[in-house]
């Protein structure tokens, strides 16, 4: 590599830190567990705002989206280094069968969005014959 070349290669590098990441969608981890009355799906949103979640629910998908935004950096300002990524999420799980039906209730501590799919009684008899 030639020396403008390594020049133009360094002044990259710290052009780059003045630039925010594009608003790429992430996907969230989750667990899913089997119970006796239905599941229990854990999604990590560590940072997000509770009202910034949707649950919805096709057929025998679920899906959980929404948004992180960063609101630490102000206008003027800049960063050394970003590695937590700010934008639009989307995860979608699907289930061996139609959850339509169930009812979901909600619990978000710590960065942990908890739903437990609780079958309704009639429902859970006829997905079981």
């Amino acid at each position: 590599m030639s020396g403008e070349s390594f020049e133009r290669y360094f002044r990259m590098i710290r052009d780059d830190r003045h630039s925010r990441p594009s608003g790429r969608l992430w996907c969230p981890a989750a667990d899913v567990y089997r119970t006796a009355d239905g599941w229990i799906v854990k999604v990590d949103l560590a940072g997000i705002k509770p009202s910034d979640v949707e649950v919805t629910v096709d057929g025998d998908v679920l899906r959980v989206s929404g948004s992180r935004r960063d609101g630490t950096c102000g206008e003027g300002g800049s960063h050394y280094q970003l590695e937590i990524t700010y934008s639009r999420f989307e995860k979608m799980i699907q289930f061996p069968r139609s959850i339509e039906h169930v009812q979901i209730e909600r619990d978000y501590s710590d960065g942990l969005l908890t739903l437990r799919l609780r079958e309704e009684q009639g429902h859970a008899k006829a997905a079981q014959r």
